[in-house]
């Protein structure tokens, strides 16, 4: 008779490998490091890749064998291990780490549509602070309408554009070898040795946060670790054909960065335009115009433009479903006719709307997109010490979680390599938060410093608040923790509290900071206000 069970289908290590290195690492990674440490970075690439990288991917490879049965996610492997309020805390903090990445993302696609339409970076000079945030919030509005529509075939698209884009730069790196031989010229000057050795002092340690946000993201294929047929053996050679493919890239493309920008002189705004910078160079170098960098223009904005649409909708419904109720407000779980959790879309929207309202003050696009850069540098290292924290835990007791894969069989040892892991990322959050891109010390520097702890204060203290709205919602009798006057003066203050300091922050109106203070201010003072009183309590 027959076996008429489906036979189980199995993922070979190269699909991983490939897998995982369109989630690490990509060309805007490049520069944005580039900048931050010139030639030097090839170097700490070197050091990351041996020291970090393949021990974290292996980490995140036994995690994903525990907590199979979970899913594999991060929210599951602490919960698993520390209870069900630090999964829940997990959650929130991975879900706000998020922010600034989207708010990024919305920020490329702006950049990305200028340098496609105007083929050059002319959008800076021309458009203002206050309407550089507002394309960002109407990006974020038109895909969160689209997504709705058009999300599985937008999870095909930006997996599509994510192998482009690293088609992209795996070309980059060729031609400029290529015109190297045929004659091409270096522009950093000299390139011996100790061009490609960092300084070690205070401005590399605060770096350090966006090389590591460069080359996380190696959770996300943890689940397909127990999809494999022989995951002890398998497994490491995925993460070692990851390792080789990202110091390939990683390494030659900083070198080539360096053939095109003078590493001791580079462009104040290579973070925001240095990609399109250098594929206009290499498009010169072989006689092509700005053909190389318009096909990179449009690669990048069809990527991220698919990208952000998942987003958006992944990481609210990632936060809303993957959390318990008995900390997640009903408001936010609530979903309508088609399944879509709305209000944690609005409550996206407003948290994205805030980080974007702290830039307004500074003095140029240029600069709000290096700060909001860095911001991720700063946050989303703060969510990777989950995973060494979950490591740590499941190692100490090894005998409770049992796992098809193992990451070094000795327990002293994995401990050890899991602390050093978790320590360096944590050391890499903390120096993070000092400013980069500004001189030290001026009064832009010390307004990136207090906007920094602002937003890490509000998006994880939001984490705080959301419990005990929920227990206000147990308390009435009618299940909400405000009113629906409550709720419409909450959310009528926060709109227009953010429309008018967007506003202010555009415009040239002399006393527009005092203004914007002021107005912030009577905004939070209406918000508490309009929430204190609770109606509808149940009696004892």
């Amino acid at each position: 008779m027959e076996d008429l069970e489906p036979k189980k289908s199995y993922i070979s290590w190269p699909i991983l490998a490939l897998m995982d290195f369109v989630t690490v690492i990509g060309f805007d990674d490049l520069t944005y490091n580039f900048q931050n440490q010139g030639m030097g970075v090839i170097t700490s690439w070197i050091i990351m890749l041996f020291l970090y990288v393949i021990p974290y991917s292996l980490m995140v490879g036994q995690l994903g064998s525990v907590f199979n049965h979970e899913g594999g996610g991060l929210t599951s492997w602490v919960r698993g291990t520390s209870g069900e309020f630090l999964g829940y805390f997990t959650a929130w903090t991975y879900w706000a780490a998020s922010i600034p990445y989207v708010v990024d993302t919305a920020n490329s696609i702006v950049v990305g549509l200028g340098w496609a339409y105007f083929g050059d970076a002319r959008l800076q000079d021309h458009m203002s602070n206050g309407w550089f945030a507002f394309w960002t919030l109407a990006t974020f509005i038109v895909f969160i309408f689209v997504q709705s529509r058009f999300k599985r075939s937008l999870e095909f698209l930006s997996t599509i554009g994510g192998i482009a884009m690293f088609g992209m730069t795996v070309l980059f790196v060729l031609m400029t070898f290529t015109a190297l031989a045929r004659g091409g010229h270096i522009a950093t000057q000299p390139m011996n040795i100790h061009t490609i050795i960092p300084k070690f002092d205070l401005h590399y340690l605060t770096t350090v946060g966006l090389l590591i946000y460069a080359v996380n993201g190696a959770e996300l294929i943890a689940p397909f670790v127990t999809k494999m047929r022989h995951p002890k053996r398998e497994f490491p050679k995925a993460m070692i054909m990851l390792a080789v493919m990202t110091a390939f890239l990683t390494i030659f493309g900083s070198f080539s960065l360096g053939v095109f920008f003078n590493a001791y002189h580079l462009p104040n705004d290579l973070k925001m335009n240095g990609s399109y910078y250098a594929f206009q160079a290499l498009g010169e170098q072989y006689h092509l115009g700005n053909l190389l960098m318009y096909i990179f223009a449009w690669t990048e904005v069809f990527y991220l433009a698919a990208l952000l649409a998942v987003l958006l909708d992944a990481m609210t419904r990632m936060l809303i479903s993957d959390t318990g109720a008995k900390y997640m407000p009903k408001v936010l779980r609530k979903t309508n006719g088609n399944g879509l959790p709305v209000n944690g879309y609005l409550l996206t929207c407003g948290l994205s709307a805030f980080i974007m309202l702290l830039g307004i003050f500074l003095p140029s696009m240029n600069d709000i997109f290096n700060w909001l850069l860095n911001l991720n540098g700063i946050i989303s290292p703060g969510v990777t010490c989950w995973i060494f924290f979950a490591f740590i835990k499941i190692r100490q007791d090894s005998k409770k979680y049992p796992s098809d894969y193992v990451y070094i069989k000795n327990d002293k040892l994995a401990l050890s390599v899991g602390w050093w892991c978790l320590i360096v990322t944590a050391l890499a959050t903390i120096f993070g938060i000092g400013p980069q891109d500004v001189k030290f010390g001026g009064s832009t520097w010390w307004y990136e410093l207090v906007i920094n702890f602002v937003a890490i204060i509000v998006l994880i203290g939001l984490g705080v608040v959301l419990p005990y709205v929920t227990r206000r919602e147990e308390r009435s009798t009618t299940g909400s923790a405000f009113t629906r006057l409550q709720w419409s003066g909450i959310l009528a203050a926060l709109f227009l509290t953010i429309v008018g300091d967007l506003y202010l922050g555009g415009s040239n109106y002399q006393h527009n900071i005092v203004s914007i203070v002021g107005i912030s201010i009577l905004g939070i003072i209406l918000v508490i206000v309009f929430g204190w009183k609770e109606y509808n309590l149940i009696e004892d």
